[in-house]
C-alpha cells in the first residue's frame, strides 16, 4: 500500500489516497501503521477520499484506532495533497469529515500548496453539545479540581471536544503528561472524553498552548484545539479577534468575530514530508 507522511506544525499523519487504495479495517490499520517504532509513525491516519456532500472527504483515525471527527492541521493537509496530486485546479473547495463540510482557500507557490485557510465552522458552546456536564448552559472559565489542582476551564466543541485552561507558568514547564491524561478520561465531565489545551496568554495577539489530545496524547499542535483556545481566551476577554498561536511544532492564525454564530478561521501550513509503500 502506498501512503504519503505529511504535517501541520508537526501534527503528522499517514495519509493514504483511497483514490488508489483500498482499506479494508481501517481503524486497525491506524494503529498499526501509527507506532513510531514497528509502524510509519504519527499522531493517526488519514484516509482521502471523493466527498459525497463535498469535493472531497478525509476520514481521520487517531493512533489508538479511535475515529476522529475532525483535525484542523489535517484537512489542510488533505488539501494540499488533492490539489498538489491534480485532483483539483482550484484553489477554493470544500471537504467533509463525519458529516461536517469545511471551506478551504489554499495559497500555491510554484505549483504546489503552501498554506490553507480553513473555514472551520462556529464554535458550539453549548454544554450538552460539547459535550461536557455542567450545572451551566455554557462553560466559561468555570472552576474544575483535577489531581488536586484548581483550574479555569472553557469547553468548546468545533466538532470535537475541548477544554481550555489558561495557566500562569509557561506551557513547557507544565506537567502536560499527568494532567492531560486526567482531563481527557475523565468521563464523569467528559462523557465522550476531551482534548485538553494548557494556554498562556502573551499579549492581545499572542497565545502560547500545549495541547493532549484524546486518543493521542501530546502532539506537537492541533487546529481544532487551536480554534478553540482562541475562542475560549476571546469570550474571556484576553485577546483581539486576530491572534497568533505559538505551538510546539509552529504557528497558526485564528480569527474570530467573537460572534456566537460566526465562523472560526484558521490559516497555517501543509508540508509533505516523503511518500513510500509498505507491505500489509
Amino acid at each position: 500500500m502506498k501512503f504519503t507522511k505529511m504535517h501541520g506544525c508537526g501534527n503528522d499523519y499517514i495519509y493514504i489516497d483511497c483514490f488508489k487504495e483500498t482499506v479494508a479495517n481501517e481503524s486497525e490499520l491506524a494503529v498499526k501503521l501509527s507506532d513510531r517504532h514497528f509502524g510509519i509513525g504519527g499522531d493517526g491516519i488519514i484516509l482521502i477520499k471523493k466527498g459525497m456532500k463535498a469535493d472531497f472527504e478525509m476520514v481521520m483515525y487517531n493512533a489508538d484506532g479511535s475515529r476522529g471527527a475532525m483535525c484542523g492541521n489535517g484537512i489542510r493537509c488533505v488539501a494540499k495533497y488533492v490539489y498538489d496530486n491534480g485532483y483539483t485546479d482550484k484553489t477554493s473547495f470544500s471537504i467533509e469529515s463525519m458529516g461536517a463540510v469545511k471551506y478551504i482557500d489554499v495559497t500555491v507557490e510554484n505549483g504546489k500548496v503552501i498554506l490553507a485557510k480553513v473555514d472551520m465552522g462556529a464554535p458550539i458552546l453549548k454544554a450538552a453539545d460539547v459535550p461536557v456536564n455542567s450545572g451551566n448552559k455554557k462553560v466559561i472559565s468555570e472552576k474544575i479540581t483535577v489531581a488536586g489542582r484548581e483550574f479555569n476551564m472553557t469547553c468548546v466543541s468545533m466538532g470535537n471536544p475541548h477544554a481550555v485552561m489558561f495557566i500562569d507558568e509557561h506551557p513547557k514547564d507544565f506537567d502536560l503528561d499527568f494532567y492531560g491524561a486526567k482531563f481527557e478520561c475523565n468521563t464523569d465531565v467528559f462523557p465522550n472524553r476531551v482534548n485538553a489545551e494548557f494556554a498562556k496568554v502573551i499579549d492581545r495577539k499572542n497565545i502560547e498552548m500545549r495541547v493532549f489530545e484524546r486518543g493521542t496524547g501530546e502532539t506537537l499542535a492541533c487546529g481544532t484545539g487551536t480554534c478553540a483556545t482562541v475562542v475560549a481566551a476571546i469570550l474571556n476577554g484576553y485577546v483581539d479577534n486576530d491572534v497568533t498561536v505559538h505551538l510546539i511544532g509552529g504557528d497558526l492564525q485564528i480569527q474570530w468575530s467573537g460572534k456566537e454564530e460566526d465562523s472560526v478561521f484558521m490559516t497555517g501550513p501543509a508540508a509533505t514530508v516523503f511518500t513510500g509503500e509498505i507491505d500489509l
